[in-house]
């Protein structure tokens, strides 16, 4: 029996100056039915730290985070079949066409979070004339998680 299951549209608008590509929601991302769902993934922290503002808690809120400070959000894989939250086992996968996001933004860097998301992405976009950049995963799993490599790569784009 076949198991898809399926990522999140993005979130972006024409202000957008980096694209942020993980590689696919995990289990308590799609239970809350928006990216980065589980407290303990570093992702919400690192960035609205980064810009020095607390973690919304609502979807809307973290939205409007994301629109205000020129960041678009999504997933490389959209549609896949998965083994709860493990990227390993991902197959069977669908990959973003990430020019939907690209044509109508102002993206001047891809941010990849974690191993998987890069993989799949220099699969599929390696030849791709935008800068990219591979980040440790902020994902609990990940102990060796380094939010000062995420500080500086959203330091060469927004000047901080």
């Amino acid at each position: 029996m076949c198991n898809i299951k399926y990522g999140f549209e993005p979130v972006f608008d024409e202000d957008s100056r980096v694209l942020i590509l993980g590689s696919f929601p995990s289990v308590k991302s799609r239970k809350v039915e928006f990216y980065y769902g589980n407290r303990q993934n570093r992702f919400w922290n690192i960035l609205c730290g980064f810009f020095g503002e607390d973690i919304p808690e609502s979807t809307e809120g973290k939205i409007s985070f994301l629109r205000r400070n020129g960041i678009a959000l999504w997933d490389i894989v959209t549609e896949c079949e998965i083994v709860g939250s493990d990227d390993s086992s991902i197959k069977n996968y669908k990959v973003a066409d990430i020019f939907k996001v690209l044509n109508k933004s102002n993206v001047g860097l891809i941010m990849l979070n974690g191993g998987k998301a890069y993989e799949i992405f220099k699969r599929y976009y390696g030849n791709i004339d935008i800068p990219f950049i591979k980040l440790p995963s902020t994902s609990p799993a990940n102990t060796r998680c380094d939010a000062e490599q995420w500080r500086s790569a959203l330091g060469e784009v927004f000047n901080k």
